[in-house]
């Protein structure tokens, strides 16, 4: 009874901590309309000033800006935020203001209707050169989408690492694993952005301080609720509380702005025939397998490695023989907060982030770890780098918006014919 009280009082605080963050949301009584325009055919990307931007709510114009020299734009809309909610909005580009010989990337998206869910900021985004060339070969967009898979896969891997290792030692879902990943990310924007420092340096210190928060968040909440006898479906739900909250959290300080890293350039497109590579994306990808690879021999190889292995496989086997199972966990979380660190700051790297990017990848991480099979190291790269390629591969015949839902729709199917994934084994229950 006492055990019942305990996960619903746990419940119930991070319930209500959200709840009270919720109003302190919002930087300000208003809802903005920001974005950058930037011309990609340019290394680094060129801001483009004088561009007119409008907004349009029932047909007519509620709102009108033009980019600065910086090439940012920002609208606040009229009215109260909650005035606003449920609403939809439309955001148009003028082209005629575009500079001479510049285009839209997709010259069809000059308009974006948006509808009005949150008080949060919103975020637009125009991205400005040479428009795509719809009659590019298959087999170059096979090929194009297939690097950009393989580069997607990698990253996933990263992210689901420390998800797998969890689940393998301890048996939690652990739906808090984004927020892990976003720290990272936050982290090093913070030592940039805040104490002025160099990128590698605030990467670097970034990483030591996300292990130092998964170890935190094992001594603070989950070690107490494991002594406790707490069961896995109550931990987890307790897991999808401290999401919301950490979420909360990350938006009061840092706002709901999309954020970048500063002092790395993506350098110039190196081309293999008629498929572009980014040479960031190159070494963003060098880092990740490297540090999955590194991983992977510590835990074959090493002694903790092994005593990891045998926790997982059977913690009380593992006790009696005489490993100690808290130090073991006690490691893997704070293995697992540095490499969910680690992936938020590639991950920043190369597409930005907001306060709630580990959480829009969470998804996709989940299907990789379970694609591959839950708590195994190597389904999980496996699982991994085929998610990577299902989502970029169906962007050929599907809209970009949909490309997600493919990796999903193929892991449930997956899962209907081998329920414990790729390489996982199968286990008896009941």
């Amino acid at each position: 009874m006492r055990r019942r009280i305990a996960v619903l009082l746990s419940i119930m605080v991070c319930s209500l901590a959200a709840g009270l963050l919720a109003p302190a949301m919002a930087d300000s009584n208003s809802i903005d309309v920001n974005g950058t325009l930037a011309d990609t055919r340019t290394t680094p990307a060129k801001p483009v000033p004088g561009v007119a931007i409008s907004i349009e709510e029932g047909g007519a114009v509620i709102g009108k800006a033009v980019s600065g020299a910086d090439g940012n734009f920002s609208i606040t809309l009229p009215g109260a935020p909650i005035d606003l909610l449920g609403k939809t909005i439309t955001v148009k580009l003028d082209k005629d203001t575009l500079p001479k010989g510049a285009d839209l990337r997709d010259p069809k998206k000059t308009s974006y209707k948006v509808l009005i869910k949150t008080d949060a900021n919103i975020r637009i985004g125009y991205a400005i050169g040479p428009a795509v060339d719809n009659s590019v070969p298959i087999f170059t967009q096979i090929g194009q989408s297939g690097i950009n898979g393989i580069f997607l896969g990698l990253l996933l891997a990263l992210a689901a690492l420390g998800l797998s290792l969890v689940f393998g030692t301890t048996g939690l879902t652990n739906f808090a694993h984004g927020e892990l990943i976003t720290f990272g990310a936050l982290a090093a924007f913070f030592f940039q952005d805040q104490l002025s420092w160099a990128f590698f340096p605030a990467a670097i210190a970034a990483v030591v301080l996300s292990g130092a928060f998964g170890l935190a968040n094992d001594r603070l909440l989950w070690k107490p609720l494991r002594g406790k006898g707490t069961g896995l479906i109550a931990m987890m739900i307790v897991s999808i509380g401290l999401s919301i909250f950490l979420r909360n959290i990350y938006q009061y300080f840092f706002g709901a702005d999309n954020h970048q890293y500063t002092g790395v350039q993506a350098g110039k497109l190196w081309n293999l025939g008629s498929i572009g590579i980014s040479p960031k994306s190159f070494y963003i990808a060098i880092v990740c397998v490297v540090v999955l690879v590194a991983v992977s021999l510590a835990v074959q190889k090493t002694r903790l490695g092994k005593a990891t292995r045998a926790v997982s496989d059977n913690p009380a086997l593992a006790a009696s023989s005489g490993i100690d199972v808290d130090r073991v966990i006690t490691t893997i979380w704070i293995v697992g907060g540095a490499l969910a660190g680690m992936s938020g700051i590639m991950w920043g790297l190369t597409n930005g982030f907001d306060y709630q990017v580990g959480n829009k990848i969470l998804l996709l991480v989940f299907a990789a770890v379970t694609l591959g099979g839950l708590g195994t190291i190597w389904g999980t790269m496996v699982g991994s780098i085929i998610v990577g390629l299902l989502v970029e591969m169906s962007s050929i015949i599907l809209p970009s918006e949909l490309k997600y839902v493919t990796a999903l729709v193929v892991l449930v199917l997956i899962l209907l014919v081998r329920p414990q994934g790729l390489l996982g084994r199968a286990v008896r229950v009941g």
